[in-house]
């Protein structure tokens, strides 16, 4: 469940650790809040109107999008430094996606309304956001070019990689849930008959083991290896 946590010095340490004490001037900094989500948890839903601006600071965060039929289509992952919900503040527009916490999360929070008031106008903020949102359309032509130009095992391999480890690579056991394989084939661009094929194949080389409910990589080296580094962020 998400908590803020009311430690400002932890706060204003993730802000030296990221540089953004230049970022918010002095009327904003005092209306920052710093937020933990566990793991699973969602951070905002598609269609909702938002209130926070979130600077993801710690763990991963997992991007997705809900048809009207309920199929799932998983956008991206995000780690350090991400920011969530500057396109619908720009824009004034409900969420586009929702965003689920993939590890436990931290995230600093400022209202929009206190965006509005002290960071309309404030040059560091809008080249910050700037920069943010023309990263997202830079990753996501990468994106789209890993998936066009790499085989299958290589694109699985890369997936596993995202949602099995967090930012400072520890574990976060369980993430692919085998009822979920359908959603897993949309995003990396194949057919659920296919997938299957080929989460055998990784099974039969020792690379992961699929047991009741998830799957469970068992040789991150050997995906790394696979993946040659690519790894969907």
């Amino acid at each position: 469940m998400m908590k803020e946590i009311q430690d400002r010095k932890r706060l204003h340490s993730f802000l030296q650790t990221y540089q953004l004490e230049s970022i918010f001037n002095e009327a904003l900094l005092p209306h920052l809040s710093l937020y933990r989500f566990d793991q699973g948890e969602l951070i905002c839903s598609q269609g909702e109107l938002p209130q926070f601006l979130y600077v993801l600071v710690k763990g991963k965060i997992k991007v997705y999008t809900t048809s009207a039929e309920g199929k799932i289509l998983i956008i991206s992952f995000k780690t350090p430094i991400e920011v969530i919900g500057e396109i619908e503040y720009i824009q004034q527009i409900p969420l586009i996606n929702t965003v689920e916490a993939v590890s436990p999360v931290y995230m600093i929070g400022v209202p929009y309304r206190m965006l509005e008031k002290y960071g309309a106008d404030y040059p560091p903020l809008l080249n910050f956001l700037l920069g943010i949102i023309t990263r997202k359309f830079y990753v996501k032509s990468n994106y789209l070019s890993f998936n066009l130009m790499h085989p299958v095992e290589v694109r699985l391999a890369s997936y596993l990689l995202s949602v099995s480890y967090d930012d400072s690579g520890s574990e976060i056991p369980g993430q692919l849930n085998s009822f979920r394989l359908t959603d897993v084939a949309n995003f990396i661009g194949t057919s659920y008959r296919h997938l299957n094929r080929i989460i055998q194949k990784l099974c039969e080389e020792g690379l992961i083991e699929r047991r009741k409910g998830f799957i469970l990589v068992k040789d991150k080296e050997g995906l790394s290896a696979l993946a040659n580094q690519n790894i969907y962020e």
